[in-house]
């Protein structure tokens, strides 16, 4: 029954990827090497972070929300733009397209972001014997951040390659991405300053990635309009 449990969470987890890979052209153009290198990009972008995230913050005694250090933990955050930009401009992709090429990125940024933070956590505790919703809620949550993870990638691809874009959208662009990059501090916010529950906290990760998703995709498709 445990690993049934364990079972049930890892496909609830990373299941969605493979299913977001296959049921889209990214399959029949097989960029999965440019997903494996931007997960690669991301392990090293998180080393990164890591590093930063021990030089500059004290450890706490308590769970209380400190805005000073979510201030320097959103500045770190903004590491992963970065880590993007150097994904989606300076590692080498076959001949695939740009929106191809955002995608491709994103899912890959998210899939390394699942397996590093919540691989260990699904192996050990989704094994225990007792019950609990804490994980599927972990799994959802992962399914969140791979929209937001295809979000910002898409947001970044029309910063960085796209360079006829109407500049009536740049400031909005440009405020989306800064959004989706603090969406961690404002969830650490959530939790630790306004005591939310992790059902709450996943819910509202949930409906604002559907959001930015669709944000993203009208600012998309409005940049490949021919300008008149």
């Amino acid at each position: 029954m445990t690993m049934f449990h364990f079972f049930n969470c890892a496909i609830l987890t990373f299941g969605p990827h493979a299913v977001y890979y296959s049921a889209t052209p990214l399959s029949e153009y097989d960029t999965l090497g440019t997903s494996i290198k931007a997960a690669v990009v991301y392990l090293g972008t998180a080393l990164v972070k890591l590093v930063c995230l021990a030089t500059f913050l004290k450890v706490s005694e308590t769970d209380s929300f400190d805005p000073y250090q979510e201030f320097l933990k959103a500045l770190i955050g903004f590491i992963d733009v970065a880590g993007l930009y150097f994904a989606l401009t300076q590692v080498t992709h076959r001949n695939i397209s740009q929106n191809h090429k955002f995608q491709a990125v994103g899912l890959g940024w998210a899939f390394a972001d699942s397996v590093l933070h919540r691989l260990a956590p699904l192996w050990v505790g989704a094994r225990g014997l007792e019950f609990t919703w804490d994980y599927i809620l972990q799994g959802v949550e992962a399914n969140a951040n791979l929209v937001f993870s295809i979000s910002l990638a898409a947001l970044g691809s029309l910063m960085w390659l796209r360079k006829n874009k109407p500049r009536t959208l740049i400031p909005i662009i440009y405020a989306c991405a800064g959004l989706v990059a603090t969406m961690p501090s404002i969830t650490s916010y959530l939790r630790r300053g306004l005591g939310w529950h992790l059902p709450e906290v996943v819910g509202f990760e949930l409906f604002t990635s559907l959001i930015m998703a669709f944000i993203s995709w009208q600012l998309f498709s409005a940049c490949q309009r021919p300008s008149l």
